[in-house]
This record gives structure tokens, C-alpha cells and sequence, in this order.
């Protein structure tokens, strides 16, 4: 099964910076460092970072959608090795305030209402977002 067989949520193609923080098992924050994102859903991102992270790994986010600053807790599904010698981190996100989580919908939207062609695969409820 392909990546986008099992995506939940639509990823427009999307350039954005972000800064990220490696959060332990015990909360403890740890590396710092910037990278930025490949696609965004609702549900998560494909982050390109000069680091590579286990799957499972927590990482604290903050991501520039147009003006507004984002944060989110998300942890790594899956990484990659390119040959430019950066990674792709797919993360999936499990924390955001209500606020932060409605920039990325309106965001998110706002690709397909730009793009239509990129179209809707899966029209179900947006849990990620309804999360109180």
C-alpha cells in the first residue's frame, strides 16, 4: 500500500519554514534546529530536515502558514534519506490549541480552493481538528 493509500487527509504541496525541538520520552527537550515542509494536512507534515529521526520520535513544531506562527506536538511516522543529503521526516500530528489548529484547516482549504484539481480523497470528519 502507498503513502497516499493510507493518508487519512489530503497534503497540498507546500514550502513552508518551520523550527523544531527533539522532545524524550521524559519531556526533555533537546536538539533545535530549522527545516521546512514538503506537504501539510490537518493531520500532519512531510518535513525536510538536515536530521534523521527514529520513528516514534516526538518533535515540538513551529511552522510559518503565510503570517500566522503555528504550533504542534507531532511524531515521526516514517524518514527518508535523499540524496541531497537531507531527510524527509513524515510526522503526524497529536497536540495543537484549538487556534493553531484552525489556521492549518483554513490553510489547508484555502490550497483547495486555489488548486480544485488536487481534489478531496477522503471527505470524513477531520479529527485531528475537532479535538478539544
Amino acid at each position: 500500500m502507498s503513502n497516499t493509500e493510507r493518508r487519512r487527509y489530503v497534503r497540498p504541496e507546500s514550502l513552508n519554514l518551520l523550527d523544531y525541538i527533539v522532545v524524550d520520552e521524559h519531556g526533555v527537550r533537546g536538539e533545535y534546529s530549522m527545516g521546512r515542509t514538503l506537504n501539510i494536512s490537518i493531520g500532519g507534515i512531510l518535513m525536510e530536515t538536515r536530521s534523521r529521526f527514529p520513528a516514534g520520535q516526538q518533535v515540538m513544531i513551529t511552522i510559518g502558514l503565510e503570517d500566522e506562527l503555528v504550533d504542534v506536538m507531532g511524531r515521526v511516522v516514517h524518514t527518508s534519506g535523499h540524496h541531497d543529503k537531507t531527510f524527509h521526516n513524515g510526522i503526524e500530528f497529536f497536540h495543537a490549541s484549538v487556534e493553531d489548529r484552525r489556521i492549518i484547516n483554513r490553510y489547508v482549504e484555502a490550497f483547495h480552493k486555489r488548486f480544485p484539481e488536487a481534489g478531496r480523497e477522503n471527505k470524513e470528519a477531520m479529527s485531528f481538528l475537532e479535538q478539544t
